[in-house]
């Protein structure tokens, strides 16, 4: 059985803080596949790496410019890493950016800090609106794309084929045998979010998904 790919959820979260520099340093070094990060854009066009719009005390990133967050610490100390930083901090390396917002102004600027990173053609975007999928997709065909769900679709490939997407992230718990043979017959892939339990990895792993997002990579990499 080939062993699913381990992403590490935001970072080797369940270590260090989630979506910080080291995080992304200490998934790397316990030898995950890849890496799974949440982005917004500040007023100025810069991506900042965070799971909130909201940062506590400072306001919604995507209302301020990006110097408005450079006091601002993250509990383990850092301050909030950009995209850039973070793809730096990974070198080459699989990194799946979830797109919280983005608005059409910025897709060039988001395509452009991608194509600047140590190993652009490594990286792939995902999101819950499907909406953005399609429209970065349009302008980057050959990214690779995925599309986020938590609930299960009556036609399993439609919103995948609807903006070029090769790849499911869905709901750990919703996925069945069923769920991964459809989408294999069809040549897509089904990533589970978020696994932490080791049971329910290893029913993941026995279905045959082909990636595992979790904030423990060892405990998808454990003998």
């Amino acid at each position: 059985m080939t062993r699913p790919l381990v992403i590490a959820h935001r970072g080797a979260s369940g270590a260090a803080y989630e979506n910080s520099l080291q995080a992304f340093a200490l998934a790397k070094r316990m030898r995950a596949d890849g890496v799974e990060l949440d982005i917004h854009s500040t007023t100025d066009g810069v991506f900042l790496v965070h799971h909130d719009v909201m940062v506590p005390g400072i306001g919604t990133i995507d209302a301020l410019p990006h110097e408005a967050f450079a006091t601002f610490r993250l509990p383990n100390g850092e301050p909030i890493p950009t995209l850039g930083q973070v793809l730096e901090e990974l070198g080459v390396f699989d990194v799946w950016i979830e797109l919280k917002t983005l608005a059409p102004r910025w897709d060039a600027q988001l395509l452009r800090v991608m194509r600047a990173g140590p190993s652009p053609e490594r990286y792939a975007v995902h999101a819950f609106d499907h909406r953005i999928i399609a429209r970065v997709g349009a302008s980057a065909p050959l990214l690779r794309r995925g599309v986020l769900s938590a609930s299960y679709p009556v036609d399993l490939l439609a919103p995948l084929e609807a903006v070029g997407a090769d790849t499911l992230w869905q709901e750990t718990h919703l996925i069945d045998a069923a769920m991964v043979d459809q989408l294999h017959r069809a040549g897509k892939k089904v990533i589970a979010w978020t696994a932490n339990d080791g049971a329910e990895i290893d029913r993941l792993i026995a279905l045959g998904v082909d990636g595992i997002c979790g904030n423990y990579p060892e405990r998808v990499l454990r003998p």
